[in-house]
């Protein structure tokens, strides 16, 4: 049997109209500082190591639909991030530029919108019943 190869998850790559201002709000959003720039390419990694986010220009980006809808631009991922206080959280990322989503699914998650259109949710770790 053959061994299996090393495989390093690095980043997950977000396109956007604009790489460099989405990247901007990320950011600031997260704390994380720039490992890399380009043109139309910027790559951010947490302080102390870790798998990071990059961003891409892309011409042709259309915006996604949330919730989502056979007629519209779907979804293909988002990002979880997890969060110590909902409320203060949201209204950081709205400060931010990011809008919330009319469709809250959850009453411990917070749908909302980066700038360029991609839904991200911020949630709290349930606290144990102890």
């Amino acid at each position: 049997m053959k061994t299996q190869p090393r495989f390093t998850l690095t980043a997950t790559t977000v396109d956007a109209p604009d790489a460099r201002a989405l990247a901007r709000f990320y950011q600031a959003l997260l704390g994380w500082p720039v490992a890399k720039e380009e043109p139309d390419w910027v790559e951010i990694a947490p302080p102390g190591g870790g798998t990071g986010l990059s961003f891409q220009t892309e011409p042709l980006f259309t915006r996604p639909q949330w919730p989502s809808a056979p007629s519209g631009q779907q979804i293909m991922m988002h990002l979880d991030i997890e969060v110590d206080d909902l409320a203060s959280a949201a209204e950081f990322a709205l400060g931010l530029g990011a809008t919330l989503a009319d469709f809250q699914p959850q009453e411990d998650v917070r749908v909302l919108h980066d700038p360029a259109g991609h839904p991200f949710c911020l949630w709290v770790r349930p606290t144990s019943g102890a």
